[in-house]
């Protein structure tokens, strides 16, 4: 039996042998901050140094991993423990296939479930590849899976039909949730405070409101999650959706009341509730209540509440929590300043913008992908082609800050191309192109398309095109075909 293995249940870090980490495996992790490319590196170093830790801190670094979405360090390190031979609970390998899912697809989860020894395909499992299906909305293969658990009598919670009845909301099909409902009753299986927020998410889907309220009523007479604030944020958000403010902000002085234990997230859903029905008294008066009970207030929260703000165009009140955020935070989070270089681009204050840009830039805060995008977005507006894409090439060199590149979006290239188009700019078009193949894999037809319009928009031919096409295995259509063969030369 190995150390791990042998110790593993000891919670204790200060006496240990040289052979093991000389500190808690998730501090050594996130020493350099939590972004996936400090983290691969940190883990990377801890398994080329061959130290040994306890089972119980591959454990508790998966769970914090994962709570970041960190999925990607997250299966390295627990195909690590395995090489390492350190036994796996039945919980682990749910955990795994879940992480599998995330990182390589759905066919990779369901090889390794098929590969895994029948005393560990228990209900967890089989729970997390459901799960897995109900994800990527595959409604044919969660319900057989489902049947199949139920053929296997394998013991079911609310967890797993919470699981199908979020894919049949986000599926358009909410109809089907009544009948789950039913026979979770019928089952003696507790409906929990997500099965009442998802049936009557779905109610509101089909706009029964009357249905939602009847919903919420039962629940209240459960008497089993009444001391649970969700509920009561979910209500409110329907009665948003719907119009009917008066009774979303009844709702939210009933989560307020249930909030006795002064939940973070509860305050942030107070905050962004009542700025989307436009109460700007409220959300001012549930700010001053988190502050009090987080006098050490976190970014998160900061940033919620300046979002908040600019919604409600309260600009001179965003800029002064700003200020407030800006002289006491030890780190200075771009993503903060990022709200604002927003509100003064769409406001056409672009000195303004810049100038935050820069200041957070002299504070240690990079601009990311986020804040290139947004000046992007203001020079392709204004027409200035070259600087949107000199914006564009910054936001592709540095990348999302978490090792993942940063791809624009299929709506934004073809905007691109349809200025280039326009403006009959051969030589701004294929700089964009240039730039635009250090993010995507393929530029694909339209793209090819555009760009040869544009040729042939601006009386220009071109000895490669074709050769291009063949090379990029793209298709172009017929009327595409026949400029194509104007424009080119031997």
């Amino acid at each position: 039996m190995s150390l791990m293995q042998r110790y593993g249940r000891s919670k204790s870090v200060v006496k240990r042998s040289k052979k093991y980490l000389d500190e808690a495996l998730y501090q050594k992790l996130f020493k350099d901050g939590s972004s996936q490319l400090s983290v691969c590196q940190n883990l990377n170093s801890f398994i080329k140094s061959g130290k040994r830790v306890y089972k119980w801190e591959v454990g508790d670094t998966l769970k914090k991993l994962r709570q970041r979405k960190l999925y990607k360090p997250a299966l390295k390190l627990s195909e690590t423990m395995a090489k390492r031979n350190m036994n796996k609970t039945v919980s682990d390998h749910a955990i795994h296939l879940d992480l599998l899912a995330k990182t390589r697809g759905i066919a990779a989860a369901e090889n390794h479930f098929v590969d895994l020894p029948e005393s560990a395909k228990n209900h967890l499992c089989y729970g997390a590849l459901l799960n897995c299906y109900c994800k990527e909305l595959m409604t044919e293969k969660a319900e057989g899976l489902m049947e199949k658990m139920k053929e296997l009598s394998l013991p079911l919670s609310s967890i797993p039909y919470n699981s199908l009845m979020t894919l049949y909301t986000k599926a358009g099909q909410p109809e089907k949730i009544p009948s789950i409902i039913q026979e979770m009753k019928a089952g003696n299986i507790m409906l929990d405070a997500y099965t009442y927020n998802v049936w009557m998410r779905g109610l509101a889907a089909v706009n029964d409101i009357s249905g939602v309220e009847r919903v919420h009523d039962e629940m209240k007479r459960d008497g089993r999650v009444t001391g649970n604030w969700t509920p009561f944020s979910n209500l409110a958000s329907i009665f948003v959706d719907a119009g009917l403010v008066d009774k979303a902000e009844v709702a939210l002085k009933e989560l307020e009341k249930r909030n006795a234990f002064k939940d973070l997230s509860a305050y942030q859903f107070l905050i962004t509730l009542y700025g989307r029905t436009g109460n700007l008294y409220e959300v001012y008066r549930v700010w001053r209540s988190l502050r009090l009970a987080f006098p050490k207030t976190a970014n998160i929260s900061y940033l919620n509440m300046i979002q908040v703000l600019v919604k409600l165009k309260d600009l001179p009140g965003a800029e002064k929590c700003f200020r407030e955020w800006e002289s006491g935070s030890p780190t200075y989070d771009i993503r903060i300043a990022n709200v604002l270089i927003r509100a003064y681009a769409k406001l056409d204050m672009l000195q303004k913008a810049e100038d935050l840009k820069e200041r957070a830039r002299r504070s240690g805060a990079k601009p990311n992908a986020k804040t290139w995008e947004i000046f992007l977005d203001y020079h392709l507006q204004k027409g200035d082609l070259k600087l949107a894409v000199d914006c564009l090439g910054k936001a592709i060199s540095i990348g999302r800050g978490d090792g993942e590149k940063w791809v624009p979006s299929s709506a934004l290239i073809d905007n691109m191309m349809r200025n280039f188009e326009q403006e009959k700019d051969v030589n701004g078009a294929e700089e964009f192109l240039e730039i635009l193949k250090k993010s995507v894999d393929s530029l694909g037809a339209k793209v090819f398309e555009s760009l040869i319009r544009t040729y042939a928009a601006a009386g220009r031919t071109s000895s490669a095109m074709q050769r291009r096409l063949k090379m990029e295995n793209v298709d172009v259509s017929e009327d595409t075909q026949k400029l194509l063969e104007a424009i080119s030369v031997e």
